[in-house]
């Protein structure tokens, strides 16, 4: 066997020390516990999965966005008939490391959890290496993603400056890149804007930073509209333009008094009980965008669409290719007008929502 991770994208590298998904995972543990554990122990857990080569990129993905902080994968020797690969995985000493497996093993399609092995490592400088890993990205000429420690390269671009952290979307991924030219393209100045699953915050903030009017950003983990606010202080970019409200998990989307009683339950602070008409109300957005993953995709269909006015745009991603027939069919009945952009083996579908008539 070959040592050492081996990356279908550049993004890969940055990915084994930062990124966190939001949208499909559960409530987690907060930034704040953490931070204390790393700070006096400096653990993390290492996780060995066994899986099939050929769902192998699909579950490092999956796995990053139920919580993973960095994902690499051994290939098995040419000669070895044998298809299965090593996954090796970091999680927070606090993390739910069987239910991420579980729920990124269901997210792709297996049937069974994949067998692992976890150990507790120690490294003490895994934050200087992530920023290492991290440089500036140029999502296309006059557009960077730029590190809050570092000195933007053009002073004349449009500069979106971020720590990423805390949570996933740095813009390097090509799904982040798919989403951030659809916004690009669409916003001429003055509308409304839904990031559904918004993570580090990267697309809300964009879409600002494009002209939108406002922004809203929707997640049920706590770390991430944790550093979907830093994020936005750092773009000098207020409340009064930025909501971000964080939601609960495992509840009928389409239900106001199950959205009370769990936000009520994960013990939400007072200011976001007062704003759960940000949830429940419809039909508000010019655009809607949501970078999450196939499984999502597809059982909240309705729910996420319902946030666009008839005749907004809604644009779907965190897909491969081979995903675009079975996510084009789910949404062919709420949307018209479907297109589709790829990047490498990664897909966006944007569509305009049907009107009432149709």
């Amino acid at each position: 066997m070959s040592s050492g991770p081996t990356t279908k994208n550049p993004s890969t590298i940055l990915k084994n020390f930062l990124n966190l998904r939001s949208l499909t995972t559960p409530f987690c543990t907060s930034s704040a516990d953490y931070e204390t554990t790393s700070a006096k122990t400096g653990a993390y857990l290492s996780v060995d999965i066994q899986c099939s080569q050929q769902v192998a990129d699909m579950l490092s993905e999956a796995l990053l966005c139920f919580g993973a902080v960095s994902t690499s994968m051994v290939e098995p020797d040419s000669c070895n008939s044998n298809d299965e690969v090593s996954l090796g995985s970091i999680f927070t000493v606090s993390h739910d490391v069987h239910q991420s497996i579980a729920l990124a093993a269901d997210s792709v399609g297996l049937k069974e959890t994949p067998v692992y092995k976890v150990t507790t490592g120690y490294q003490s400088d895994w934050i200087d290496n992530a920023r290492e890993s991290f440089n500036p990205v140029q999502v296309k000429e006059g557009l960077w993603i730029v590190p809050e420690w570092i000195t933007p390269p053009d002073d004349q671009a449009t500069i979106i400056s971020l720590n990423p952290g805390l949570a996933f979307g740095t813009g390097d991924h090509p799904t982040t890149k798919l989403c951030l030219l659809l916004l690009h393209s669409l916003i001429k100045g003055g509308e409304t804007v839904l990031d559904y699953g918004t993570g580090s915050g990267i697309l809300a903030i964009a879409a600002l930073k494009f002209g939108a009017a406002s922004s809203v950003g929707f997640d049920i983990d706590p770390q991430a509209i944790s550093a979907a606010r830093h994020n936005a202080s750092l773009n000098i970019i207020g409340p009064d333009k930025l909501q971000l409200q964080i939601v609960p998990s495992n509840i009928d989307p389409s239900s106001t008094g199950q959205w009370q009683w769990a936000m009520t339950d994960n013990n939400v602070e007072d200011r976001d009980l007062n704003d759960l008409e940000i949830i429940t109300r419809k039909e508000k957005y010019d655009v809607v965008v949501a970078n999450i993953l196939l499984n999502p995709l597809l059982n909240l269909a309705d729910h996420i669409v319902s946030y666009a006015k008839p005749g907004g745009v809604v644009g779907l991603s965190g897909i491969i290719l081979e995903q675009v027939p079975t996510v084009v069919e789910r949404y062919s009945g709420l949307l018209e007008d479907i297109t589709v952009s790829e990047i490498e083996d990664w897909a966006c579908i944007s569509g305009t929502k049907r009107s009432i008539s149709s």
